[in-house]
């Protein structure tokens, strides 16, 4: 009689797995842009119907600056609610900008389709490359709010779009603003 035996355990390949990657560190936000550069306050933005302002034109006044695109899903969610705080705050020292990330040689149709459609009372004008980065600084989406104080001061800064809150956002910077004045 021939003695058990028991049979030779499988031969498994080796397994490799990857090493764990090496934990990432958090990207840092932008520090907060806290007065806007004099190079962006007198730079001469193009208006919509050609003609041009800057900034510091309003030195005197707080500036809502909105920077938005006619493509964007929550840019045409927020300008119907940004318009009826526009309409609340016509007798105060307050000037309403809206500056378009788009290229003015392919978008000046939709644009101005867009601005008649949604009856858009700000101030609009073209954001060149240089001023939309500085404007966002290190914040890439849209759309983007800030609130300058007199002389340059940015008071606050939010990106984003809340259906729920957004004009009762902007009210409150405002109210901020002003009572700060």
């Amino acid at each position: 009689m021939r003695p058990a035996t028991q049979p030779d355990p499988p031969i498994q390949a080796p397994v490799f797995s990857h090493p764990d990657p090496e934990p990432r560190p958090e990207p840092e936000a932008p520090a907060p842009l806290r007065t806007l550069p004099a190079s962006l306050r007198e730079r001469s933005i193009r208006s919509l119907d050609n003609n041009s302002f800057r900034i510091v034109d309003f030195n005197d006044k707080i500036v809502v600056l909105n920077l938005w695109a006619s493509w964007c899903g929550p840019c045409r969610s927020e300008v119907p609610e940004y318009e009826k705080v526009r309409q609340e705050y016509l007798a105060r020292n307050i000037e309403f900008i809206a500056l378009t990330t788009e290229d003015s040689r392919s978008a000046t149709k939709s644009v101005k389709e867009f601005v008649r459609k949604f009856n858009f009372g700000f101030r609009i004008g073209w954001a060149d490359r240089q001023t939309a980065l500085t404007l966002m600084n290190g914040y890439e989406g849209i759309p983007q709010t800030l609130i300058i104080a007199p002389g340059g001061r940015v008071v606050s800064h939010w990106h984003g779009f809340s259906r729920t809150n957004s004009g009762d956002v902007l009210r409150a910077a405002l109210e901020t603003a002003l009572a700060a004045e």
